[in-house]
């Protein structure tokens, strides 16, 4: 629906009971960021201040956790102010730098993922070579990338999204993810055919480089001595326990759409939530219990605290 400046507005029906329990759902949400913001920043300023840190695998956990407050800070503002608001509706512009920002960074999180596969098995591997293979520069523009190539990818699909003319104006769903797809009065072929192609490339292509560097981790760490297997259990595991997590969210996330009007409401409002509220809080939890330094100067910060 447009209102008198020719401003596209689009219904968001995703919410359960809004107005029933809305400053709940407010409360609720509004501590859960607050969380987010200082769990995964609490670990990004111990990588940050503390030099043992300055390694390539714990620049690249920096770099993932500072991704998961951007993915909830695309999403947390404006949920809260739909549960504090009457209507919940957005324009259709923010619509679409909404779903631009969702996709690049989970883009971003695959890419990241792969370069932390990578350098561990650089790591495991040629432990020799790793100093030159791993260097600063190489970090850098593997930082670069993750950010740079979804964001291109993803710039594409809503352009062409951008200049589509809509037939529907409800969104079922609490913020724009691809089911914004089902606002248009036609389907794009150039669009859906360059959407596969981003999730090829961003997604599947970087999912299959890790599980095959994973698996040779795990070979030449079985047929290696026992410090080795110990080393690739203790860096690994905690990216494949991230990797599995963002995976399971990402295939809801394209099934849903799929799945469309035939899942119930409720169950579907539970699930966002849970998809939200998960795995950005997963991602310092796992990385601050299971990294072996990470973990010793969080509780090294933890007992400065109750002492003062």
């Amino acid at each position: 629906m447009d209102d008198e400046y020719n401003v596209t507005y689009i219904t968001l029906t995703g919410h359960v009971d809004v107005h029933k329990h809305r400053y709940l759902y407010f409360f609720i949400l509004f501590t859960v960021y607050i969380l987010i913001i200082c769990c995964n920043f609490t670990i990004v300023v111990l990588i940050w201040i503390h030099r043992n840190l300055h390694e390539p695998m714990y620049v690249f956990i920096a770099a993932l956790l500072i991704n998961s407050v951007l993915f909830s800070s695309n999403i947390y503002p404006k949920l809260l102010i739909d549960f504090l608001s009457e209507k919940q509706v957005i324009s259709y512009s923010a619509c679409l730098l909404q779903f631009h920002v969702f996709y690049s960074l989970a883009g971003s999180e695959f890419l990241l993922l792969s370069a932390m596969a990578y350098d561990r098995y650089v790591s495991i591997s040629k432990p020799l070579q790793y100093p030159t293979i791993m260097r600063k520069t190489t970090v850098i523009v593997f930082l670069i990338l993750s950010w740079l190539i979804p964001a291109c990818h993803i710039t594409v699909l809503a352009v062409i999204s951008l200049n589509m003319k809509l037939c529907h104006f409800m969104l079922n769903g609490i913020f724009c993810n691809n089911s914004l797809y089902t606002l248009h009065c036609v389907i794009s072929r150039s669009r859906s055919i360059f959407g596969i192609v981003a999730i090829i490339l961003i997604g599947l292509l970087p999912l299959l480089f890790i599980l095959f560097t994973y698996t040779r981790i795990l070979v030449i760490s079985y047929r290696s001595c026992k410090a080795v297997k110990k080393k690739a259990a203790q860096t690994c595991l905690p990216h494949l326990l991230v990797l599995i997590s963002f995976s399971c969210l990402c295939a809801y996330d394209i099934i849903i759409v799929r799945v469309g009007s035939e899942f119930p409401q409720t169950a579907r409002f539970i699930m966002t939530l849970q998809a939200i509220l998960y795995h950005p809080l997963f991602n310092p939890i796992i990385y601050g219990l299971k990294m072996k330094e990470i973990s010793k100067h969080l509780k090294r910060l933890l007992c400065q605290t109750k002492r003062t």
